[in-house]
């Protein structure tokens, strides 16, 4: 294990190899090095068990919207934990928590979607997005429309559902994934593939993928099309201003449902409460979690559009649901982040103030020797690492973005590594003196990582 100054450090660690089991991990490089042991935060900060102070420039797993340490939302959690501690929503029961944060939701969803079904995550809800399309279609006389299209590198989760309905290889390859009815188009991911094509002609090709898949799949099969307005583990993707113009104009041809996947644009990432709002889609269904309770406690749903809720509902039993499912804590904590969200105007501040100042300063790294790209959108950034800024030609086999993470983290900052792409997004609650320490770290690490890779 990695050396420490804090003998609780190596103590935990142990606890770590002897008992854990860590999401996303490699159990026998993380046994050898040791997780880093997170005990408290503030802010957009987070310190360690060995004292140092880190810059979190992902909110936590993209999550984190009004920053750490907000007493209000431990306040209401202990007041709503001894009011009602639980009860589930099974068999014509619910409690006011819940009602009254589905009627807070359906006022920030777009028009025409006043109706919310809550999960435990974003998982969750996608999950029972597949359900309920699947549902919806086999009440209207059409069950054979059960085939969901995706993107390639999209991110929807790690259940089984989940993960099928997203496109990441590595996932689909433990597990025997897909499942059957689930399939994949390319994503519209410009610098990594849009090879002598010009960022618009790429963007309408790739949009197109969709309308061909229609096609091939027949439209009488298909329920739907998934996708997130910008995909977010997949590497920041965010597509060219072609994409999703031709996307609705596809959608507008076929009669299919359109999922948005709000988990990580939602609650005012892009400066809009929903990323469907900043590129004005027209979901059928929204899937949330994440900014919804800050990440301060595990909740996720499904916003649903009232044409859809019409069939549903004249439909009988629908037999999907969680034990979890509307937590009453989590529901409170939810209401009280989303008043926080409001009364402070985060969003308008992020739209107005930060985000414009986020963007400048992330564009200043574009000079930089190893920056082949730098691209983003609201609070969310990605930088592209390069050996030949002309060609995009990356530093095969060196695993040029983990040495940079590493580089992050050994100076005060998180910056996540997808391949060889930096990604970011800061809690909405950043301030620009904080977005400077950001930018002024990145840089470092970047000088870093190049003489590592050129030394």
């Amino acid at each position: 294990m990695s050396v420490t100054s804090n003998p609780q450090t190596r103590q935990w660690q142990e606890l770590s190899s002897d008992h854990h089991l860590a999401p996303f991990s490699d159990y026998q490089q993380l046994k050898e090095k040791g997780p880093r042991i997170i005990t408290h935060a503030k802010g957009v900060h987070l310190w360690d068990s060995e004292g140092h102070k880190i810059l979190d420039g992902m909110a936590g797993l993209w999550c984190v919207a009004i920053g750490y340490g907000r007493d209000e939302l431990a306040d209401v959690a202990a007041r709503q934990m001894r009011e009602l501690p639980y009860y589930n929503l099974f068999f014509q029961t619910a409690h006011p928590p819940v009602l009254e944060l589905a009627k807070v939701v359906a006022e920030l969803a777009p028009a025409g979607m006043s109706h919310v079904f809550f999960t435990g995550s974003g998982s969750e809800g996608n999950d029972t997005v597949l359900r309920l399309v699947r549902h919806y279609w086999a009440l209207k006389g059409q069950p054979q429309k059960k085939v969901i299209i995706s993107r390639i590198n999209g991110y929807h989760g790690s259940t089984v559902a989940g993960a099928s309905l997203g496109g990441m290889v590595g996932m689909h390859e433990q597990g025997d994934l897909p499942i059957p009815g689930i399939v994949h188009i390319a994503q519209p991911y410009w610098f990594g593939e849009g090879g002598d094509m010009t960022p618009e002609a790429f963007g309408i090709w790739a949009a197109e993928e969709l309308e061909k898949k229609i096609l091939e799949v027949g439209e009488a099969n298909v329920a739907a099309f998934i996708a997130e307005p910008i995909q977010g583990a997949g590497g920041v993707i965010i597509p060219p201003d072609s994409y999703w113009p031709k996307i609705k104009e596809i959608l507008a041809k076929y009669d299919i449902l359109f999922v948005a996947d709000e988990v990580i644009c939602g609650f005012g990432r892009t400066g809009e409460w929903f990323g469907s709002d900043y590129y004005d889609l027209q979901p059928d269904l929204m899937t949330i979690a994440k900014g919804l309770t800050s990440g301060y406690i595990p909740m996720g749903g499904v916003i649903v559009r009232d044409l859809v809720v019409k069939v549903i509902s004249e439909g009988g039993d629908f037999n999907h649901g969680f034990t979890y499912s509307g937590h009453p804590v989590a529901a409170a904590v939810a209401l009280e982040n989303i008043r926080i969200l409001r009364d402070e105007q985060i969003v308008t501040r992020v739209k107005e103030e930060t985000a414009p100042y986020l963007q400048k300063r992330l564009r200043e790294l574009a000079d930089h020797p190893l920056v082949g790209e730098v691209r983003g959108l609201g609070l969310l950034g990605a930088i592209e690492l390069v050996r030949d800024k002309a060609t995009r030609a990356r530093y095969e086999g060196l695993g040029v973005g983990m040495i940079c993470r590493q580089f992050c983290f050994d100076n005060g900052l998180i910056m996540r590594a997808v391949g060889d792409t930096m990604i970011i997004a800061p809690s909405l609650v950043i301030t620009k003196a904080e977005i400077d320490e950001l930018l002024d770290k990145a840089r470092k690490c970047l000088d870093l990582t190049l003489e590592a890779v050129n030394g």
